[in-house]
């Protein structure tokens, strides 16, 4: 059935905005995983963060609905097949790569309660609990939230409106996929759960991608798509271990080594192509400056914040100084990326390093310039570890207007990690 039809005819009780508790990205169980293993009794607590103030979210999306769709995602759990294709499939060249202890406590879990409360326009959206299992909310609620305004403004429109919508939609995207083509050997993944459109328009631009790309598309940050559709489940680690362990710290010598001690206990927990460096949580110079020798000889890094070349020449040049080869090593970009930043990135870098994309919300979510007022233009929102164990955690990132945390704190990051001036780039999601 076509896209616009199913959306014309649907009621959420048959399609629920999140189908699965692997409806979820792969990082995420990478480090529940990790988390599990090593600070599962820390109590954590995750916000929601509108990036995109313009969005009024609480004037577009119905408080019951939301709440409807949150009570449907508590009583979530794995099915049998879920669990099987966790725990026996090959995943980075690993097969078993979650643990029975890991597995046995993933199949009994069902998410903890969440807080909702309406503050002006907005939705005051908060979640405590052990850290493992709160931090499996974070991609759901993110996905909730994106595809309920998504109906909002679908849903004032008509039955062959919407057809010309989505014909539209498949057009923009499809005429990316041929500009990628003309360009042979860029490698391309899927990191747009967290901000799509919907849930079945993910899944269709994975199908075309998957088509359009053959092996170029390296697969899909998508668990629950990657296991449907046969797909290799992509993703590493993200920014919310650094800023845990960072506020667990107990003085500011801790704190400057919390971003290596989550790295070692990667380091124990994965091997291969997931060995992989996120840098820029407290600045990426700085990061590099101070990294222990071992680091250097980890597969790659993820460039997800600041000038996207400012980070890979940065990393290009470290390697080099620790006496490695950079064509050997992976540089994944991952930041705000559309067709066009892409194959730019790809041509600047491509001989000097291995060259990898992950490409999130404008690939599963532009629909700018396709309705009136742009109603459906994708927007920046978040959901982040506000605090651990009671203490607030902080992110700096190489671009200010993404840091977080309270402002004391963030002084206090900025001189231990010896950040300076940062330039500031516009969030665009």
């Amino acid at each position: 059935m076509e896209i616009a039809t199913r959306v014309w005819n649907h009621k959420w009780k048959i399609d629920p905005i999140v189908r699965s508790l692997i409806d979820t990205d792969f990082y995420k169980l990478l480090m529940c995983q990790s988390v599990f293993h090593n600070r599962r009794n820390v109590k954590v607590t995750f916000s929601l963060i509108n990036r995109s103030r313009h969005v009024p979210l609480a004037k577009l999306i119905d408080e019951g609905e939301l709440r409807e769709q949150l009570d449907h995602i508590r009583s979530l759990s794995l099915t049998r097949g879920e669990s099987t294709w966790l725990r026996g499939n090959t995943f980075y060249g690993k097969r078993q790569m979650f643990r029975s202890d890991f597995m046995e406590w993933f199949e009994n879990l069902r998410l903890p309660p969440y807080f909702l409360e309406r503050v002006g326009d907005q939705y005051e959206l908060t979640f405590e609990g052990s850290w493992p299992e709160v931090m499996l909310w974070e991609i759901p609620a993110l996905a909730v939230l994106m595809e309920l305004r998504s109906r909002a403004v679908l849903n004032d429109m008509k039955k062959f409106e919407l057809q010309v919508l989505y014909a539209r939609a498949a057009t923009k995207l499809w005429e990316k996929i041929e500009r990628l083509r003309e360009q042979p050997g860029v490698k391309i993944a899927d990191f747009g759960t967290r901000r799509r459109h919907s849930f079945l328009w993910q899944d269709w631009c994975v199908q075309a991608m998957t088509e359009g790309l053959g092996e170029n598309f390296t697969g899909t940050s998508n668990c629950l798509i990657a296991k449907n559709r046969d797909l290799e489940a992509i993703g590493t680690n993200a920014h919310e271990l650094p800023m845990v362990y960072a506020a667990l710290a107990q003085d500011d010598a801790a704190l400057a080594r919390a971003p290596y001690d989550v790295l070692a206990d990667w380091h124990q927990e994965h091997e291969g192509n997931l060995r992989i460096i996120l840098p820029d949580t407290y600045g990426t110079e700085g990061f590099l400056e101070r990294a222990p020798d071992w680091l250097a000889g980890w597969t790659g890094i993820r460039i997800d914040s600041g000038a996207p070349e400012q980070g890979a020449e940065a990393a290009i040049a470290w390697w080099k100084a620790r006496g490695e080869d950079p064509t050997r090593k992976l540089v994944i970009f991952s930041d705000g990326l559309d067709v066009e930043k892409i194959l730019e990135l790809y041509r600047k870098f491509q001989g000097r390093v291995r060259v990898s994309f992950g490409w999130g919300t404008l690939l599963t979510n532009d629909f700018r310039g396709l309705t009136t007022d742009d109603r459906l233009a994708p927007f920046s929102l978040v959901c982040k570890a506000v605090s651990a164990d009671g203490r607030p955690t902080v992110k700096l990132s190489d671009n200010p207007n993404k840091a977080m945390g309270p402002a004391a704190e963030i002084e206090r990051y900025k001189r231990v990690f010896r950040v300076g001036e940062q330039e500031r780039r516009d969030v665009v999601v």
